[in-house]
């Protein structure tokens, strides 16, 4: 990363966002209901919980693309709207099939009419281990260089608020670390919300825990693990509390 380019990162004002009364039924069957987040201004906030228990369905209340949940209000800390302030990354990475890996990357900036920083893209590019495979189609890509792709066009986009669906799931271990790591770095600063279903990659990477569970389903009380992230994964005490999250996801 130039200097330059990580000072014009890191010199962009954090908000935070509150949700108050997220409500999520399918059919007669409640998710959950009154349900209220916070996500702290500049920090990383990792949710985890079952499966189906509304995680992705919150994160896409969030950023303003579900059709099926809703919210009594959804604010700014500093007053302002939230359109144009907020870079989601699904758990499928969405690419283009006919544009390139980087043509997918400067994706956002082109939609926009703006000019795309390719110099940018191909360092993001290379960070996350596909510098070569740049003008590539993703057809000729396997899941996880898919994934990464798609991480690449998400931290491109440089926004306060990122919230991020399983972004490392498809990829193998070692490249996980590492992709924490990079995530960890570039992110530092922005108000992020991170689902997984690993306690261990939140306990790296979070702020903050939080566990949505239930049926209807409530956010338990935040851990707030000691130290910054991202923390290391060999680390005894991590893996005592990731025990704990797993006793907690089992009720």
């Amino acid at each position: 990363m130039s200097a330059q380019k990580f000072e014009t990162m890191m010199a962009a004002p954090s908000i935070g966002i509150a949700l108050r009364g997220g409500t999520l039924a399918f059919g007669e069957k409640m998710i959950f209901a009154g349900l209220d987040l916070d996500i702290p201004a500049g920090r990383t906030s990792c949710l985890l919980g079952p499966s189906g228990v509304g995680k992705s369905s919150l994160l896409r209340l969030i950023a303003g693309i579900s059709p099926e949940a809703s919210a009594r209000s959804l604010t700014a800390s500093d007053g302002g709207p939230l359109a144009g302030r907020i870079a989601y990354m699904d758990q499928r990475d969405l690419l283009l099939p006919w544009l390139s890996v980087l043509d997918n990357v400067t994706l956002g900036a082109r939609l926009r009419g703006d000019r795309a920083d390719r110099d940018w893209a191909m360092t993001l590019l290379r960070r996350v281990g596909l510098e070569e495979d740049a003008q590539s189609l993703p057809a000729a890509l396997s899941g996880g260089m898919r994934q990464r792709a798609a991480l690449a066009r998400t931290l491109m986009e440089d926004r306060a608020v990122v919230l991020m669906d399983e972004p490392f799931s498809a990829v193998d271990a070692l490249t996980r670390l590492r992709l924490q790591d990079l995530a960890a770095e570039l992110l530092a600063g922005r108000s992020v919300l991170l689902v997984t279903h690993d306690p261990l990659e939140a306990l790296r990477l979070g702020h903050r825990i939080l566990v949505l569970r239930g049926d209807p389903a409530r956010l338990g009380e935040a851990l707030e693990p000691a130290g910054l992230p991202p923390r290391p994964a060999s680390e005894p005490n991590l893996h005592a509390l990731a025990a704990g999250i797993l006793r907690d996801l089992a009720g």
